[in-house]
This record gives C-alpha cells, sequence and structure tokens, in this order.
C-alpha cells in the first residue's frame, strides 16, 4: 500500500478526532476552532499530500541502493526499534533548522501561521518542505536502513503528532518529561521570548534535553500562537509562498555574496544591513478573523467538500495516473484550495 493511501484511510479518523475535539470543547466552554481558521489549514494539509506526488524523485531509495555501508534486514525488530529512534533524532534536526535556517523556516512556516492550536492544526503542513528536508534522513539510507522501514517509522513520528495538536489535554505528569505531549507541543507552537523556538522533537523529548532546547509550559505566561508576523490571509497558496516572497525580497538590500548566501542561511530573523528595520513585535494582538456571510461560509464548507473527496480519490490512484491526467487533477485540486480561501476572505468593496 502507497503512503499516500494510508493518509486517506487515516482522514475519517482525523475528521471524527476533530469533531470530537470540538465538541468536548464547545461542551466545556473553552471552543478552540473557528471555522475560517479550520478550513485553511485543512485545505494547506491537502496541499502537503499531493505537492510531493507530482515530483517523486526517490532520493532515500537511490543513497540506499548505491552508498549503503551495509543493509539492514527488514525483518528484524531491532532495526525497526533503532530506524524509529534514529528517524526521530534526524527529524528533531530537521525541526530545529526548520525553525533557525531561513531557507528551511520559508517552508515550515506554514505549520506555524494558525492563531489556533488544535488537530486541524496538526495537518496545516508545508507544500515545500520535501524539497530539502530529505537531506537530513540521509545518514539512514547510509546507515542500510531500507526504505521499507524508512517509510513506514516516517509515517509512525508523523501519524503520532497529531494527537498532541490539542490545549484540551493538560499536563501528563512523568510522560512530559520524556515524550512529545500537548503541554510540550503547545510551548513549542508559541511566540512568546520565554517560549520561542523550543521543543522540537517528534515523538521523544529526549533529543530537546540533551541539546538544550527543553522548556517547560508556565500557567503563569500564557501561550500567544501564530507566526511574529501574522499571516493575516486564508489563501493556502499565499501561505506557502509568503516567506520565500520575503527572503527574496531581503535579496535586493544584500551587500555581497556573503550578505546574499545570509539571506537564505542565517537565521529566519536577520536582516541585510541595508534593510529597513521590521517593525516591532507585538504580542498582545487580535487574531484575524474578518466576517464573512454564512452564504459564502457554507459555500466554502461545500467546496471544501469537493476537494477533500476529489483529493482522497487523486492521492488514491495518483501512482498510476499518467504525468497528464496527473498534472491535471493536481491543478485542479490546487485551484480549489484557493477558491477555499477566496469564500472565506470578504469581497473587495469598490471605491466608486
Amino acid at each position: 500500500m502507497q503512503a499516500a493511501q494510508v493518509i486517506v484511510l487515516a482522514v475519517p479518523v482525523f475528521l471524527a478526532l476533530i469533531g470530537l475535539e470540538w465538541w468536548w470543547g464547545r461542551r466545556r466552554g473553552f471552543d478552540t476552532y473557528r471555522l475560517n481558521d479550520a478550513l485553511a489549514s485543512l485545505s494547506l494539509g491537502v496541499i502537503n499530500q499531493v505537492l510531493p506526488l507530482l515530483l517523486r524523485v526517490g532520493v532515500y531509495t537511490w543513497v540506499w541502493q548505491h552508498a549503503a555501508l551495509t543493509r539492514l534486514p527488514a525483518d528484524a525488530w531491532w532495526v525497526w526499534l533503532a530506524a524509529l529512534i534514529g528517524y526521530d533524532f534526524c527529524y528533531y534536526w530537521l525541526h530545529r533548522a526548520g525553525h533557525r535556517v531561513a531557507i528551511f523556516w520559508a517552508a515550515h512556516a506554514v505549520h506555524h501561521q494558525s492563531e489556533e492550536y488544535n488537530l486541524s492544526t496538526a495537518l496545516r503542513q508545508t507544500g515545500s518542505g520535501w524539497l530539502l528536508g530529505w537531506l537530513f534522513y540521509l545518514p539512514m539510507a547510509v546507515l542500510g536502513v531500507p526504505p521499507l522501514v524508512f517509510g513506514t517509522v516516517a509515517l509512525i513520528d508523523l501519524l503520532y503528532q497529531f494527537w498532541v495538536h490539542t490545549r484540551q489535554i493538560g499536563r501528563l505528569g512523568g510522560f512530559d518529561r520524556w515524550f512529545c505531549s500537548p503541554s510540550n507541543h503547545r510551548v513549542h507552537y508559541a511566540v512568546n521570548d520565554r517560549y520561542l523556538d523550543h521543543n522540537y522533537g517528534g515523538i521523544l523529548m529526549v533529543w530537546d534535553r540533551l541539546f538544550g532546547t527543553f522548556i517547560d509550559e508556565d500557567d503563569a505566561e500564557p501561550i500567544v500562537y501564530g507566526t511574529r508576523t501574522p499571516l493575516a490571509s486564508w489563501d493556502p497558496l499565499h501561505a506557502n509562498l509568503v516567506v520565500y516572497r520575503e527572503r527574496w525580497a531581503l535579496m535586493r538590500h544584500a551587500r555581497g555574496w556573503r550578505e546574499q548566501l545570509a539571506v537564505w542561511l542565517a537565521p529566519p530573523d536577520w536582516k541585510p544591513a541595508a534593510a529597513p528595520p521590521s517593525p516591532p513585535f507585538v504580542l498582545a494582538r487580535a487574531a484575524y478573523d474578518p466576517p464573512v456571510s454564512r452564504l459564502r461560509q457554507g459555500a466554502a464548507v461545500a467546496l471544501f467538500g469537493v476537494v477533500l473527496l476529489a483529493a482522497a480519490q487523486w492521492l488514491w490512484i495518483a501512482h498510476t495516473l499518467a504525468p497528464l491526467a496527473m498534472w491535471s487533477g493536481a491543478v485542479a485540486i490546487l485551484a480549489a484550495t484557493w477558491g477555499v480561501g477566496r469564500l472565506l476572505t470578504p469581497p473587495a468593496r469598490s471605491s466608486a
């Protein structure tokens, strides 16, 4: 079974748990959902699944076939356990680079743009992370982890992280100390100075404790979610491109090749000396929540339903499609996700 097919089978479970979280939050007077935000996050999740399938390269398999120092047995339990731990270790460093290296942040920022934190946020994923993210996993191929084992543990690591995206579960005692938990991952999403750039682990918090990036959630300082420069848009295509555009704009102010390189490889808050200063960061800010009519909301829900069904069908059969059919379907799906964002955005008023 293809990895994309596993995700398709998991979608009903994801949606059921999202519905359960929404119901539970409403029941206890702590609703963490907004329709516009949730639909935007889910639309980005669709894009995340569609784009990588268009340009499948199979770098991991090629490296394993041609550069592996050994070939580990896929039927040994210890290989699976070691691969899962090794994958989580590699993920930690990719995730850390995603916050501390500008070109990786340009991809990863999508996952943090929501100003809410709930299970729909877990599905808000980048459409471009696959372009460079594979670099961090090549050591596993060189060490001989079979592609089947690698792909499976990657899926396990990804699916594990779904449940930690919630504000409905509090502290979990000793579990919080060693594993990624809702409390630990909430900290990771914060824009507060105290919490910024901590808790990168996917399953294990061991890596954060070893490398000095762990911090506990503090009830005395409530977490503020989002990015330091708010996205203020429901357009999923803009969400995927906005940081790349910002970095490219900084290139005009870069003097010499060192600054040009630093635009992409320095921390995300770095700017060339000649660039205008950033506006001051404001922690206490209103969430982006423009009102639209119930008609537009209903149309957005209906269109997203069509998108979801079409994407599920496309993902299920993508590996069998001819290039023209594959690309045509993908373009239609991407255009429809853009349409969902447009419906959630108030129409521009004429100045006449």
